[in-house]
Order: C-alpha cells, then structure tokens, then sequence
C-alpha cells in the first residue's frame, strides 16, 4: 500500500532520524558553518524534496521549523533565504559572550564615558546614595556588520577607580571588572518591556521610528549578592529573542 503524506513525512533513516529533521539539520549545519550566509538563498520545498527523495509536505514542514527557530525567513512569492542572526537571552553573559555563542564577532563605538553625581535612578538601583558618583558608560553595539543595541550601563565610581581608561571600545565589561577588578559576577535582575525606538536610537540603530524594541533594565550582582552594575539596554527586536525555560 502506498503511504500517504503524512506517513511518508514521518518515514526515517537508518539512524531513526525523521526526514524532515534530516533536512533541517543539514541546512543549519551549513549556515552555522559560514556556506550560507544571512541573505542567501535556500533550496525551495520542491528542490529539497527533489534532493531528499520526501514529499513536498516534508520539505515544507522542515523549512517551517527552521523558520519558527529563526534560521530562515520565508517571503511570500519570492522564496526563502537565510534571516539574520538572533542574540538569544538565555543566562547571563556580557554581550560579547552573547555575540561569540552565535559565531558573530561583537563591537562597540562608546558614544559616553564619564563621571556624574546626577543620576539618582542608577543610583537607587545600586542601593547607593542619590548623588552618589557613577560611572556612566553609553555604547552602541554591533555584530555582522550593523548596529544591534544600544546599551548605557552604570557603576560606582569609588569601586573601580581607573575604569574610564579602560578599554571598554574593544573588550566586553564583564571581562575587565572580572580580570582587573576581580569581581565575580553572579546573577542579575531583570526588568522586560516593549517600547519604540525614539529619533535618537532610530538613527543610532538604522531603523525606522518607532520601530518595536526590547527595553531591558538590569541589575547584575556578583556571587556575594552586591548590585555591582546598573545597566538600561535598548534592543532591536529583529535581532534578539528572549529564551525562557520554565518550571512547575
């Protein structure tokens, strides 16, 4: 008896893989290899089905899943390319961290680097006096080649003496405050919203205004439970997911 599309969708290889994950794995492999890159062109459902010998259901499933986990971009009447990369907001770590688990290459461009006793909200999160000197640090991020967040993070001045010297442009925070300062960082506290992109951030992102961002305000404390940094990020939600695992 001839099997119909879906069973023929669930058919799998000598190692019990299903198809339509056979596809899948071999198009993320060669994407994360660098062979395809964001913007190329990946095989249609007929030519994947075509080269996997699978009914055009399993092709089109395989791209599916691969859409939903944000490998792919499907545009109707056009085809399917490579999309983007996504940061993915799992645990805690530095942005550049966050870039290298994607096999992207982080950047920075400080934007502004100084010492203020004005800024009382930063202060408040720190558990500091209000007019507490801060480090206040503006950076825009970027990675592939474009501008991805714009982050302004905030520590206390009196702590860590020397740190507008630094190389903040060039290596990630949470490195230098770890290898200079010896801090050891713990966990942090978050607070998640939705917000638009204002003229300013619109232009320092490249993208229209009030395009949709992730607003993130951040509290990071070290393993003894001090608020070692404030941080206030602006994230465009084109290019970063946030990955949450829950429990019961």
């Amino acid at each position: 008896m001839r099997a119909n599309p879906g069973e023929r969708m669930q058919r799998k290889n000598n190692n019990g893989l299903p198809a339509y994950q056979r596809i899948q794995t071999g198009i993320r492999l060669r994407i994360e290899s660098g062979q395809l890159r964001p913007g190329d062109a990946v095989d249609s459902e007929r030519n994947l089905a075509k080269i996997h010998q699978v009914s055009l259901m399993t092709a089109r499933h395989a791209l599916a899943s691969l859409e939903r986990e944000g490998f792919v971009e499907r545009r109707r009447g056009i085809g399917t390319f490579v999309a983007p990369p996504k940061i993915h907001f799992n645990k805690l770590m530095s942005y550049t961290e966050q870039m290298a688990s994607r096999s992207l290459r982080a950047g920075s461009k400080v934007l502004f680097l100084r010492i203020l006793d004005s800024e009382h909200e930063a202060a408040a999160r720190l558990s500091l006096r209000p007019t507490s000197n801060l480090i206040k640090l503006e950076r825009l991020r970027h990675a592939a080649g474009e501008p991805f967040a714009l982050e302004t993070c905030y520590l206390s001045a009196a702590e860590f003496p020397g740190l507008l010297d630094a190389p903040v442009g060039r290596e990630s925070l949470f490195a230098l405050l770890e290898r200079n300062y010896k801090v050891e960082l713990g966990y942090a506290d978050e607070e998640i919203d939705a917000t638009t992109a204002d003229p300013r951030i619109a232009e320092l992102l490249a993208i229209p205004r009030r395009e949709p961002l992730l607003r993130i305000r951040q509290v990071i404390y070290s393993t003894k439970g001090k608020a070692i940094m404030y941080v206030l990020g602006f994230y465009r939600s084109d290019r970063h997911k946030l990955v949450i695992r829950r429990f019961r």
